[in-house]
């Protein structure tokens, strides 16, 4: 499965990179054509980053699940990225982990989207 992913302060990046899988940063017009994993941050007062929200509204048809990190010390609003696009757009939210991840984030969502 393609991850399709943005970061803005590395924690992101860096979870994709332990995941080892074919994956693409978001680039501004950027379209993608096969079946994909969203993994996101989330900003402001758990808020879906609005580079995030355009590229999904231009790429929902082959948008299969939704992974977000996030802060447990922002609470209910932890990674509600995820919960926003994944309510918005009737698809799986796959996982949430905090900072850049660890081993078992990493074997969680492993897991997960063979499922899918």
């Amino acid at each position: 499965m393609l991850i399709v992913y943005d970061s803005l302060t590395g924690n992101v990046q860096r979870f994709v990179d332990k995941l080892h899988m074919k994956n693409i940063k978001i680039a501004d017009g950027l379209v993608v054509d096969e079946p994909f994993v969203l993994i996101t941050y989330t900003t402001g007062f758990g808020e879906v980053p609005k580079r995030i929200e355009e590229f999904v509204r231009n790429n929902e048809y082959f948008l299969k699940g939704v992974i977000s990190s996030g802060n447990r010390n922002w609470g209910l609003k932890f990674g509600r990225a995820a919960d926003i696009i994944s309510h918005e757009y009737c698809i799986p939210l796959i996982h949430k982990f905090e900072l850049s991840g660890n081993q078992l984030d990493i074997e969680i969502i492993n897991e997960r989207i063979k499922n899918i």
